[in-house]
């Protein structure tokens, strides 16, 4: 019996990892990226539905929204997808590129786009590429999946979570979002943060609660009353490290 038990584990092993092999040539558990605001957002050569791209090359000197689906021809994904096209000139109007993420092939992606462009663009062309990643080696590095996913990665069907990252010029994270499958996105929000982080780069302010484009913003506390006189100009004490300011 133990003869028999070693021959299997010899035979099976092998087997197995050539299986990882295939699934996650450039993957390993141990070397995953830590994904944080700040982190250089990890680059990756794949293929698309607009061809092969590399990321960082795809950003450029823009910022970018990647977000991630668990498969195609999913109802959620589908809302979301055609959603995002429809709001793309509003983020082209703020230089943000959009990529997609599912971890179907092209050809899928393709056939899935005519179903968005029937249901929820209403005939509109689908306007931005998504990302074929079958191997989801993508998904790992970005750590679009669940813990108990993570730990079983070598073996059975992994989907991705619904996991967004804003990424600014300089390839940083600058926001990471992750949903459960079964949530959608609020395309609204994602928008909003957009216009929060580039307004807080530029001007060098901080953004109440639920805070829309045209509404008072926060002097941060490390400004001096008279640094935010000269800066602002008028400004509203609250507390001594709560200021409001209308932008101008």
């Amino acid at each position: 019996m133990m003869s028999r038990t070693i021959l299997r584990s010899k035979v099976i092993v092998p087997r197995v990892n050539a299986l990882v092999g295939r699934r996650f040539y450039s993957f390993k558990q141990e070397d995953q990226p830590r994904i944080r605001i700040g982190s250089t957002a990890p680059n990756f050569v794949v293929n698309t539905t607009a061809g092969k791209i590399d990321f960082h090359e795809y950003i450029g000197d823009k910022w970018a929204v990647l977000f991630s689906h668990p498969a195609d021809f999913t109802p959620v994904c589908t809302t979301e997808l055609g959603a995002f096209s429809k709001l793309k000139p509003e983020f082209d109007k703020r230089g943000v590129k959009l990529i997609g993420l599912s971890t179907e092939g092209v050809d899928s992606h393709n056939q899935w786009i005519k179903d968005i462009e029937e249901v929820v663009t209403e005939g509109e062309k689908f306007g931005f590429p998504i990302i074929a990643d079958s191997t989801k080696e993508v998904a790992y590095k970005y750590d679009m999946v669940t813990e108990e996913d993570f730990k079983n990665l070598e073996s059975g069907m992994v989907a991705t979570v619904r996991a967004v990252f804003v990424i600014d010029p300089a390839k940083k994270i600058r926001l990471t979002l992750t949903y459960p499958a079964s949530t959608g996105r609020n395309t609204a929000e994602i928008l909003r943060v957009v216009d929060a982080l580039q307004l807080s780069d530029k001007r060098g302010i901080a953004t109440p609660v639920d805070w829309t484009e045209g509404q008072d913003v926060i002097i941060p506390p490390t400004v001096s009353n008279e640094a935010a006189k000269e800066k602002f100009g008028d400004f509203k004490t609250v507390k001594p490290y709560l200021r409001y300011t209308t932008l101008k």
